[in-house]
């Protein structure tokens, strides 16, 4: 049980990853959590287990992101959340000219669609206001091989979270959006097993600040803006990145040398 007395939170795909950690925090922080897993109910429970280890409050239910119905369900013990976090994504990793309608439909469904119907249900349930955060990812922004599919939907999200935040600000809702770059996680791995992917290390090294981003630091992000804090803010993306995004070739790791510039002006074109 959920100690209802506490602020509350639910927080889809908790048992691993940037979604556990979210968990986690939340937790620290004297938020009753749920977190929700589709097939990993094994480490759903040692999340739970660990946060109650550390003084806090969790519980762990199944949910099927693909099943308005599930969804539905989810709500029907009448349980109001402070704060709803949609962290939970799948999709297939294709190029765009081999996705089949199946693999559209579903990728679909279990990111966009069910953060809309999650947050209706959701919306419906925090009389005091509150706050939601979708997590979306660098591929809402920049095409990248295989992503297609999972992009696009990432980009809807932070599209859905601009018109959520205009149409729910009047009850008190704040709704934002985390944008997580190369995120050193299982799933990242996973996408950079594919053997036609290049090095992992050869793409981190042209970020930046030279390194994949923590699980961490990603869900701290999520956490301040579920924070007193960031009250003010709302229909935004926070990207967390490590400043991926900001650059282009050629990038400072490929350069023979340090550049001194050309002493004479040129105007470029």
């Amino acid at each position: 049980m959920l100690d209802t007395s506490a602020p509350s939170a639910l927080v889809t795909g908790g048992s691993r990853g940037v979604g556990a950690r979210i968990c986690a925090l939340l937790a620290a922080d004297g938020v009753a959590v749920t977190l929700t897993y589709r097939r990993e109910r094994e480490a759903a429970e040692r999340v739970v287990d660990e946060i109650a280890r550390a003084g806090g409050t969790a519980r762990a239910v199944p949910l099927e992101l693909e099943s308005p119905d599930a969804i539905d369900a989810l709500f029907a013990d009448g349980t109001a959340y402070d704060f709803l976090v949609a962290n939970a994504a799948a999709s297939a990793f294709k190029p765009v000219a081999d996705l089949a309608p199946r693999h559209l439909e579903r990728s679909w469904a279990t990111n966009v669609r069910s953060f809309v119907l999650l947050a209706q249900r959701a919306v419906e349930r925090m009389p005091r206001g509150g706050r939601i955060v979708a997590v979306t990812s660098c591929g809402a922004q920049r095409a990248f091989p295989t992503y297609g599919a999972i992009g696009a939907d990432k980009a809807a999200l932070e599209s859905w979270v601009r018109h959520m935040a205009a149409e729910f600000g009047p009850r008190g809702v704040t709704v934002n959006a985390v944008n997580g770059g190369l995120i050193d996680t299982d799933s990242l791995h996973y996408f950079y097993a594919n053997p036609a992917m290049p090095a992992l290390e050869r793409v981190t090294e042209r970020i930046p600040l030279g390194r994949a981003g923590t699980a961490d630091e990603l869900a701290h992000a999520v956490r301040f803006l579920l924070s007193p804090p960031a009250g003010y803010i709302t229909g935004q993306t926070l990207v967390v990145d490590g400043g991926l995004t900001i650059v282009a070739p050629p990038f400072w790791s490929e350069l023979a040398t340090t550049p001194n510039g050309n002493e004479e002006e040129k105007e470029t074109r």
